[in-house]
């Protein structure tokens, strides 16, 4: 890899800790080419990244940065798994730790505050951002509903009525 190329790495991932909104940290050595494709595709279907870089160039790239916290980390074979939403790549690494023992997370940062492998755990139970919206478009629709529900009811009350009186009156 020569100069220009570690320049151009170095740009890249100082995008990735920018725009990120959680960038989790692990140790990855002794994983096989299948598990890795595995965590990539589970990541990939969240909406999250992986990337492994040389950790000298990654902690050039961390400096100035929110997330900078993480240069700690950054020991050994470490793999980067990052997402805009600041719970998704969470989410899937604690799941995939959970399956595979050479996977460990070291921790991460998000936004500017630094993650312990704990704080990574706590961040991967919250609700994903789709999840969230979810629950405020049901909460503010949720309302409406039970006034529609009772502006028709006394319509339909009616008409169960007129029925009942109809079918006395064929008998």
């Amino acid at each position: 890899m020569d100069r220009a190329q570690k320049e151009q790495l170095v740009e890249e991932l100082g995008q990735i800790f920018e725009a990120s909104g959680v960038v989790v940290v692990a140790h990855y050595e002794g994983m096989t080419v299948a598990e890795m494709q595995d965590l990539r595709a589970q990541m990939r279907e969240a909406g999250g990244s992986v990337r492994v870089a040389k950790n000298r160039l990654a902690k050039i790239a961390l400096d100035g940065k929110p997330c900078a916290s993480i240069a700690d980390y950054l020991t050994g074979m470490t793999v980067l798994a990052y997402s805009e939403d600041p719970v998704a790549a969470a989410k899937v690494a604690d799941k995939y730790a959970k399956g595979n023992d050479k996977f460990v997370i070291l921790g991460g940062a998000m936004g500017d505050s630094a993650l312990d492998p704990a704080g990574v755990k706590a961040v991967a139970q919250m609700p994903s951002r789709e999840e969230l919206i979810a629950q405020i478009v049901s909460c503010i629709g949720a309302p409406a509903a039970n006034i529609a529900g009772a502006i028709g009811a006394p319509a339909s009350n009616i008409a169960s009525i007129l029925t009942t009186l109809e079918e006395r009156e064929a008998a």
